[in-house]
């Protein structure tokens, strides 16, 4: 049992359990830059056992009726079947080119990690509260329609199922934007919808030999207990502003992932880029003005979205 791991499962299970996003979209990184992990095995095993800690939190927001099943199944109509096509082509990719198309695989995780770490701002600072418009039951008409929503699951899925980035992140902002719900139904969808995700995409990738199970054995003895010390401890922590701090620590982990890719990327950069985007988000929140109160327990706190 590698500490290292155990620390980052724990470490990234607070995280999850704060702000109900960054279990792929840190994990994956983590296991590239610190870890030392091949891409395609830090993608697998992220996957894999992200399935398993979603499942639980899915189960958690079904039993307390925070999922709307409808929208859930016709986006996993697309995603689940996008995920199994995004492994496999990872798959070809790799059988065709080899090692030579690793640094490619680095730079899509990467660009992966900056629209998640770009959805997680524009999140936090941009749709901190509930408004009027949101409702507890998607529409499933007009723009997004049925057909619609199968096609964005396929697109977020296929993205999932190639870089292990966008489950939580990319998935809660189109239920924002989108489908415009409560947050606690935001929460819930997610969750629900992840579980049924991960474990296709997780379980393709083990077919595939991309999962290292005393890896993905090894997370959960951290990341299990930082779940539930993240949930508890929402109440006393300000959580808008560690959403807009993983947003910042996803675009600067990008970059970061684009050295390993061989891309030359100066230290100036790497470094400023983390303090631009704080600058610039505290004058967002400064200028902002206060968001409207939330009506039920969870919408104020929707960060328990976690597993």
């Amino acid at each position: 049992m590698d500490p290292l791991i155990v620390f980052f499962g724990l470490s990234v299970g607070i995280i999850v359990g704060l702000t109900g996003v960054g279990g792929g979209s840190l994990m994956t990184p983590l296991l590239l830059l610190a870890g030392g992990y091949s891409p395609v095995i830090a993608i697998g095993t992220d996957l894999a056992y992200g399935a398993v800690t979603k499942t639980l939190g899915g189960w958690r927001h079904l039993r307390a009726g925070h999922v709307d099943l409808r929208l859930s199944w016709w986006l996993a109509a697309g995603s689940v079947p996008g995920s199994l096509i995004g492994v496999f082509t990872l798959d070809r990719l790799l059988a065709a080119h080899g090692d030579a198309f690793e640094p490619y695989l680095l730079g899509m995780v990467a660009a992966a990690l900056m629209l998640a770490g770009g959805a997680t701002l524009y999140r936090a600072l941009f749709r901190p509260g509930l408004v009027a418009k949101e409702r507890d039951q998607a529409v499933l008409e007009g723009s997004v329609s049925k057909a619609g929503t199968v096609a964005i699951g396929f697109l977020l899925g296929f993205v999932l199922g190639l870089t292990s980035v966008g489950s939580g992140a990319l998935v809660g902002l189109v239920l924002i934007m989108l489908y415009k719900l409560k947050p606690r139904r935001v929460v819930g969808t997610d969750v629900f919808h992840a579980a049924l995700l991960l474990w296709s995409a997780g379980l393709a990738h083990w077919a595939s030999g991309n999962v290292d199970c005393a890896l993905m054995g090894t997370i959960p003895i951290g990341s299990l207990p930082g779940v539930w010390i993240g949930t508890a401890i929402v109440p006393y922590v300000p959580v808008a502003a560690l959403r807009t701090a993983l947003g910042i620590v996803l675009a600067a982990a990008s970059l970061g992932v684009l050295t390993k890719a061989g891309v030359d990327v100066p230290i100036g950069v790497v470094a400023a880029v983390p303090v631009v985007l704080g600058v610039l988000s505290w004058l967002v929140v400064r200028h902002r003005p206060a968001p409207a109160t939330a009506g039920h327990p969870i919408d104020a706190m929707d960060a328990r979205a976690s597993a």
